[in-house]
């Protein structure tokens, strides 16, 4: 009997723990046992509600640099170079570039393959410069100053081939 009870009892805790630790991943932040209202106030959230004196501005982005737009000529002569920065999501993005866009020809991508092609839609022309789509043509984790020296070098070398093949 008491071995019974035990159980019994050892089950009941375990879905209550169970329980309170869905809840916290199922509305983590939607009570707030401070607040009367019993939800978060903006107050609430922010962290540091006084500037830090200490704090000082390293860059200064204006609003026209940040909220540009660029216009990208998939069928001209315009080239995506994807500078991958390594512990940022980069690889993650990277592949997203190649496998998830939507575009009037999307990349070539074939299972147990890493790189994909991705023509442009009236010629064989890349339009992405990226680990996926060329390799690692400048080197393993390129950064922009070797980019810069080096991807033009590449696409002519690529052109050429593919329009003068031996």
């Amino acid at each position: 009997m008491v071995e019974r009870t035990s159980k019994f009892v050892l089950i009941v805790l375990g879905s209550i723990c169970f329980m309170l630790i869905l809840y916290q991943y199922v509305g983590p932040g939607m009570m707030n046992f401070g607040s009367p209202h019993r939800y978060l106030i903006q107050e609430d959230l922010d962290i540091f509600p006084t500037p830090d004196p200490h704090y000082v501005k390293k860059y200064y982005f204006p609003i026209r640099d940040l909220e540009r737009s660029v216009d990208f000529e998939i069928k001209g002569e315009d080239v995506i170079v994807f500078l991958h920065i390594q512990k940022t999501g980069g690889t993650t993005f990277g592949r997203h570039l190649v496998q998830n866009v939507r575009l009037e020809v999307p990349c070539d991508c074939r299972p147990g393959q890493k790189k994909c092609t991705c023509y442009r839609p009236n010629r064989k022309e890349t339009w992405l410069f990226s680990r996926f789509s060329t390799g690692w043509s400048c080197g393993l984790h390129a950064d922009w100053t070797e980019l810069t020296n080096c991807v033009p070098g590449v696409l002519n070398k690529k052109e050429n081939t593919l329009k003068n093949p031996r």
